[in-house]
């Protein structure tokens, strides 16, 4: 981005070069990052043009995906980002996941770990602690609910199979899998990862309702214990 489009405001470009006119004429897929936040925060500051202000957001190594991570305090404390800001960065990205994340549970059948996968990506991929979630399952391997079990680190002194079959009994689900994110992007499973799925997946067989998986979400990337013969 020019230096004097950083400083210009965008009453002052030449309307061919305005952003949402761009996306207007052009499709919002032609616009760089920096254009598509200086859209959504409208204005900038005494001391920078929305196009500035964008810049500077994007200015960490980590681009959009630093930005991304910061949580609305966060972004309030950055220079020339009050609440208002702040909510319209925030509620952007909140849209783009729903969207990203969105199936239709009533007709989303799980026929392979990539399936179970695609399925959480986008929710858990970004998450900062570890989330245990449960997929349940009807006989025909159509996912009845998303159940949220436990928030921090995996260990069996943490996760006890009674919480993973209270849910799964509740809703009458024929078969479970069970998915955890890795903050730090690497799905490898640790040696508690491998013994809490072994312990779910033995509890699964006395009760009736077989743990057909357990999925390990890191950055982009997942791994299946059922692939790696754990389970």
């Amino acid at each position: 981005m020019d230096d004097y489009k950083k400083n210009m405001t965008i009453k002052d470009m030449p309307i061919s070069e305005r952003p949402r006119e761009r996306l207007a004429k052009y499709g919002s897929e032609v616009l760089s990052n920096i254009e598509l936040l200086a859209i959504i925060l409208r204005t900038g500051n005494r001391s920078d043009s929305a196009i500035g202000l964008a810049t500077k957001l994007l200015s960490d190594e980590r681009g959009i995906r630093h930005l991304c991570e910061l949580s609305f305090d966060e972004l309030k404390k950055m220079k020339g980002i009050g609440p208002a800001k702040a909510s319209q960065i925030k509620a952007s990205f909140e849209l783009g996941r729903r969207v990203r994340s969105f199936k239709d549970n009533n007709s989303y059948f799980i026929k392979t770990p990539k399936d179970a996968a695609e399925l959480i990506m986008e929710d858990m991929r970004y998450l900062k602690k570890e989330h245990l979630r449960l997929i349940l399952l009807n006989t025909k391997n159509s996912v009845i609910s998303i159940k949220d079990i436990s928030i921090g680190s995996l260990n069996s002194s943490i996760v006890h199979p009674r919480e993973v079959f209270i849910e799964a009994i509740k809703n009458s689900s024929a078969s479970i899998i069970i998915c955890h994110n890795h903050p730090s992007g690497d799905p490898i499973p640790s040696k508690e990862d491998i013994d809490v799925t072994k312990r779910v997946y033995e509890a699964g067989k006395i009760i009736g309702i077989d743990l057909i998986d357990h999925i390990i979400i890191g950055d982009g990337k997942y791994i299946s214990m059922k692939e790696r013969n754990i389970i």
